[in-house]
């Protein structure tokens, strides 16, 4: 192939590998890979692998791709990851800590260089492991309680406290948060960010915390539904991401109760979809593609030898987008 292309080898070696983009001259990398493509080669990634202790791979571990939040934030990962020479190998983990445990152990087994991973619990043993080997790893929204790993994230907290000041400047006092399993560190953060907005502001919301067991639509129906058949009266909702608010509007509707007429709804994230519903959905943005692009780059970096704090973390700036699922109570519920 070399001496088709009437270069060294070394030369058709660099032309080839796309870990070293750039190095030679557009119009010789050109002749090389059409010589590869007329003589039909294929670089062996794993003769590769052995000779530079490279594989060119990266794992990445998600909770859940029919979340709408997960795929941009994967092809920030992946475009980063392009760019760089390495390709990204994708596993689901449906939010099963065994399951996870099983796709970490497969990925290293595959020699993967390092891992981007999105933790189906805050106590993952799994996760934590990781903290003590070799293998680079950062974490992408969700953390987990060791803190022993560096994470990328939305500023949860700023956009949760953006969020109340919004609806208590409507004139709402009594504000429920329905949000996701006790389990994942996203739950937590947002929920400490609520109480403490609530108390800062002097608003009352003693008894309307429930807890959905899934960051989905059906769990946030089925939390809503339970804060419903209370005696507990409250004007505003904060949910715990954009699926449990959809949940929340299929129960508020089944009781006959209109938003954002009768009760105020704010969600978290601003998925693609929540625009378009009736009514477009208050809600936090988070940069979704950045923090992917923020997550591989980090891993970049630390795969290239940069010597970084395990316990570094980066929160990326939130946005309240208001629509009109928020407006003033009709009626102001008792403190």
């Amino acid at each position: 192939m070399a001496r088709r292309a009437g270069v060294n080898p070394a030369t058709a070696s660099r032309a080839l590998n796309p870990a070293l983009p750039g190095r030679i001259s557009a119009p010789t990398e050109r002749r090389v890979r059409e010589a590869a493509r007329a003589l039909g080669y294929r670089p062996d990634p794993v003769a590769r692998s052995l000779r530079t202790r490279r594989s060119g791979f990266v794992g990445v571990v998600v909770p859940d791709l029919t979340n709408p939040v997960i795929p941009p934030i994967v092809r920030g990962i992946e475009g980063v990851l392009w760019t760089a020479g390495i390709a990204c190998l994708l596993a689901d983990t449906d939010n099963d800590p065994e399951r996870e445990a099983l796709l970490v152990d497969e990925l290293l087994a595959r020699r993967c260089e390092g891992l981007i991973v999105s933790t189906a619990t805050r106590t993952s043993e799994t996760v934590n492991a990781l903290a003590g080997s070799e293998v680079p790893t950062v974490l992408v929204t969700r953390d987990v309680d060791t803190r022993s790993l560096p994470l990328v994230a939305g500023d949860d907290a700023a956009g949760v406290d953006a969020a109340i000041a919004h609806l208590a400047g409507l004139g709402h006092r009594r504000i429920a948060h329905v949000t996701g399993p006790r389990n994942l560190s996203t739950t937590i953060t947002r929920l400490r960010a609520f109480e403490g907005a609530v108390q800062r502001l002097g608003l009352n919301a003693f008894g309307l915390v429930v807890h959905g067991d899934a960051f989905t639509a059906g769990a946030g129906r089925r939390a809503a539904a339970q804060l419903l058949s209370r005696d507990d009266r409250f004007t505003a909702i904060l949910a715990g991401n954009d699926l449990i608010a959809l949940g929340c509007l299929e129960a508020l509707a089944a009781s006959g109760l209109r938003c954002p007429e009768d009760v105020s709804l704010v969600g978290h994230n601003d998925t693609p979809m929540v625009a378009s519903l009736r009514p477009p959905l208050t809600t936090v943005a988070i940069p979704q593609r950045r923090i992917g692009v923020q997550a591989a780059s980090m891993l970049v970096r630390r795969l290239d030898g940069e010597e970084s704090p395990n316990n570094e973390r980066l929160l990326l700036p939130t946005e309240l987008i208001v629509r009109g699922s928020t407006a003033p109570p009709r009626v102001t519920a008792p403190n």
